[in-house]
């Protein structure tokens, strides 16, 4: 690519991860070379066993504990994502990757397992030719005001409301 711009998908409705996930199908289609890093995550949820199928034109990295964070994260929380994002850091610096998803990355900037300066400066500093997705509720308004395109998902009506658990490929 040319020129890459940094997206950021927030808000408080479904539907963030899927949208990263839509793009990096899309570019896979378009033969460009996707890293999609996901925070605070490490099961093998549905749109990971999905992903695994564009495995040349898809890596798929993971940094988090069996559990998402709730509550105050332990140091191993913190110790993964920091560890991860040098990864991440590194992988987008290296100019292999078109497109770079960090997926959940604005929680773990809410939850202070990644400082949010180190982010701002990733966004400012990301090679032109790579496009850059954050993902996560809660994005902080440096993250915001630093992005190039910015959707907030928000949820109006939700069936969860109701008691619904999440529900395997849909939610999961």
């Amino acid at each position: 690519m040319e020129h890459g711009f940094v997206q950021v998908y927030t808000g408080n409705g479904k539907g963030k991860t899927t949208a990263a996930i839509g793009l990096a199908v899309r570019a896979a289609g378009a033969g460009l070379k996707i890293l999609f890093c996901q925070f605070l995550k490490s099961q093998n949820y549905s749109e990971i066993k999905a992903l695994g199928q564009f495995n040349r034109a898809i890596e798929i990295r993971q940094f988090g504990n069996e559990s998402f964070v709730t509550g105050v994260p332990a140091e191993s929380d913190v110790s993964i994502a920091v560890n991860g994002f040098e990864d991440a850091l590194t992988a987008v610096m290296s100019g292999i990757y078109d497109l770079v998803v960090l997926d959940e990355i604005n929680v773990a900037i809410r939850l202070n397992l990644i400082m949010l300066q180190s982010v701002v400066q990733l966004m400012k500093n990301k090679p032109a030719g790579v496009e850059l997705v954050l993902t996560g509720r809660d994005a902080a308004k440096e993250v915001i005001e630093n992005a190039d395109l910015v959707t907030e998902m928000k949820e109006t009506k939700h069936y969860f409301s109701k008691g619904v658990k999440a529900r395997q490929g849909i939610e999961m």
